[in-house]
């Protein structure tokens, strides 16, 4: 049953007037690649020619598309013995390339022994096989960041789904390690630890909220959503929410005010958002229910889609436990509380989300949606068009 925060609105009840009621988009959907599982999507260049590409890694592969033909470069393979299951991709020394770490030996359960990190490092040719380093890391590895530090400089940040030796959430929290970059990639890479007394951690998303150049972690977990910057040279962390989240992403409602958005709880029926507290310390308030009949809820993605100067959300599925249709919607605030939403039909049961990322692929100034699924085993580009 929908939550009541997405029924049916009178046109009385927005605080925005008529006359900027957004606009709706068509999406031109196209698929690029039949792909076995698609557990993790980043889009950024990786070859240097101003295009924003694809990199992917699925079960046994890791691989990027090249835009704007989309031809698939395999660039490591079978790098472990069990699935890869996240990617991290960005431009970290400013030479318009993106450098590319990846997590393999995905283990569900396993809190003992699996899990595996590495930095891949570039042939001249990036089409070639690149050569991986092996790092140190935590068992059950999930989720990991390139971010932006105080002086500019990158470090990788890699969480872990469960803490060490523990069963369904109870047991030692679980070590959210942040690696330091060496000047040569075969040496040593120093480790700290940014947290390690959450549970059952499904997602986490770099932020930047406050006034300096470095980025800061918001981190869902099964004790709800926190914070994590730092501070005289350590990591600080703050509650945000209580509810169990396994998605988090932030975003902009109309007037600028600040939300964040969750899949609640991991592999959750509920997409909730929550607005920013008036007094700093307060936990914040959930002003929606956005959807509360998701089918194994794994992916958000928020963007100035429709070019309103306010952000949307989208939300995915995969419908996998239970078996269900899977699905993509796009949600559009209708107010500047965050109280009032559109809901928008994207995508049904030919994609079953695994994860989404969103860039402008086509440089219309518009941002577009990638979709990478599990169960229907392909790959897809939504473009936006008005």
């Amino acid at each position: 049953m929908k939550a009541a925060a997405i029924t049916l609105l009178s046109l009385a009840a927005l605080t925005l007037p008529l006359s900027a009621t957004p606009p709706e988009y068509q999406w031109r959907e196209v698929e690029i690649d039949t792909i076995e599982i698609g557990y993790g999507l980043q889009l950024t260049d990786v070859d240097g020619d101003s295009r924003t590409d694809i990199v992917l890694a699925d079960k046994s592969t890791i691989q990027w598309y090249q835009n704007p033909s989309w031809e698939k470069h395999i660039i490591a393979r079978d790098l472990t013995e069990r699935d890869n299951v996240c990617v991290a991709a960005r431009d970290i020394d400013g030479d318009g390339k993106c450098e590319i770490a990846v997590g393999g030996q995905w283990n569900f359960r396993e809190t003992l022994k699996d899990g595996a990190v590495f930095y891949l490092v570039p042939p001249p040719d990036r089409t070639q096989a690149w050569y991986p380093v092996a790092l140190e890391h935590e068992p059950s590895v999930h989720r990991m960041h390139w971010i932006a530090g105080p002086s500019g400089e990158f470090s990788l940040v890699v969480k872990p789904l469960r803490g060490r030796g523990t069963l369904d959430g109870v047991g030692p929290g679980l070590r959210i390690l942040e690696y330091t970059v060496p000047p040569d990639a075969g040496d040593k890479w120093k480790t700290r630890v940014v947290g390690d007394f959450l549970h059952l951690s499904h997602n986490f998303h770099p932020v930047n909220w406050d006034d300096d150049p470095e980025e800061e972690l918001i981190v869902a977990a099964k004790e709800g959503v926190w914070h994590f910057d730092r501070k005289d040279g350590a990591w600080q962390p703050t509650q945000l929410t209580d509810e169990f989240a396994g998605e988090i992403r932030d975003g902009r409602l109309p007037g600028g005010g600040r939300f964040i958005v969750t899949v609640e709880p991991m592999h959750g029926s509920a997409s909730a958002v929550y607005i920013e507290p008036a007094q700093p310390g307060d936990l914040w308030r959930r002003a929606a229910v956005l959807d509360d009949a998701l089918i194994d809820g794994h992916a958000l993605a928020v963007a100035d889609y429709l070019g309103i100067d306010f952000d949307q959300i989208v939300v995915g599925w995969r419908a996998m436990k239970p078996k269900g249709e899977p699905g993509i919607k796009l949600f559009t605030p209708l107010d500047k509380e965050g109280a009032e939403w559109r809901e928008t039909k994207i995508s049904g049961s030919a994609l079953a989300v695994e994860d989404i990322k969103t860039a402008d692929l086509d440089g219309d100034g518009r941002p577009d949606i990638v979709a990478a699924a599990r169960q229907t085993k392909n790959l897809k580009i939504f473009f936006t068009e008005p």
